[in-house]
């Protein structure tokens, strides 16, 4: 049964490392939350280790230059692994082809292409327009306040034409500040509902968490599954990833589940309690927000 906990610090002592969701849990897409950051502080002051595992479709020095922006320290964390870092990699592997069409704000995103050192051998990767493409690259929609239903004739002839989708963030939506935008992750659910082939990379599923724990071996950290903590505000995401890897879970639910679980200062316990059982999941911890 998941339990309600007021602070990070009722049970961080049990954990020596963390992999910690950004958006709606140490920024809301503007600003950071100052408790939150106040929490990993304390906490890598005690000897933890924190691992930002977001699903920015951002390289994780991309991400970095972000975080300054929003007013998230860097002692607040120790490191970094991006859902973007994990399907670059892929995309230079040639999983989509080598002529791709891209989709996301160019703007915003470009550095999803900048080259990668990582590789013995990249593919050289030629953005093009979508009838001369093998495959997708989707950073998200083009407009993310649009629903991405409008995208359905690209789609159909991309699936027509046997592309496969690189989606470089699983996240459906996010809320930045007051305004709930939509993620890559909306296009691919759209892709796959489709008949189309859509490839993640972030969370729930495994290569982000593979990444998290490399970053975690280059700061020479070695730690057992039970001593992880994975925090996050999405069910879909944070907790059921953490489920899937077998590590214990601190859900954030006053982030895009506030209204179901009734979260003002904390969850309101039967509706969270319904909330868990309506979506399957089964966070170890929650609650209201990371403090």
């Amino acid at each position: 049964m998941t339990q309600i906990i007021t602070a990070l610090s009722k049970i961080s002592q049990n954990y020596d490392a963390m992999f910690v969701d950004l958006w709606g849990c140490v920024h809301n897409g503007v600003t950071a939350y100052p408790e939150a950051v106040a929490a990993l502080q304390a906490y890598r002051k005690a000897g933890g280790v924190v691992v930002l595992v977001t699903n920015s479709p951002k390289p994780r020095a991309g991400v970095a230059e972000q975080l300054k922006v929003f007013g998230v320290p860097e002692d607040a964390y120790d490191t970094i692994a991006t859902s973007g870092d994990s399907a670059r990699a892929a995309m230079f592997e040639g999983v989509v082809g080598q002529k791709v069409w891209f989709m996301g704000e160019w703007d915003r995103d470009q550095g999803f292409f900048e080259p990668i050192h990582v590789l013995d051998d990249p593919l050289e990767i030629t953005r093009v327009e979508l009838e001369e493409a093998e495959g997708i690259v989707c950073c998200g929609p083009f407009d993310p306040e649009e629903n991405p239903e409008i995208l359905r004739p690209q789609l159909l002839f991309a699936k027509q034409k046997g592309m496969k989708l690189l989606c470089a963030n699983p996240d459906i939506i996010v809320d930045r500040g007051e305004v709930r935008e939509w993620c890559a992750g909306a296009v691919a659910s759209l892709y796959t509902d489709m008949g189309g082939e859509s490839l993640y990379f972030g969370k729930p599923h495994p290569p982000i968490y593979d990444l998290a724990r490399r970053r975690l071996a280059s700061l020479g950290v070695e730690v057992s599954q039970a001593s992880i903590l994975a925090i996050g505000d999405g069910i879909h995401t944070d907790v059921a990833g953490a489920m899937g890897e077998d590590i214990d879970s601190l859900f954030i639910t006053g982030g895009l589940a506030a209204d179901e679980t009734k979260t003002d200062h904390q969850p309101d316990e039967a509706a969270l309690s319904t909330y868990i059982k309506k979506e399957m999941r089964a966070p170890t911890y929650a609650i209201g927000r990371l403090r």
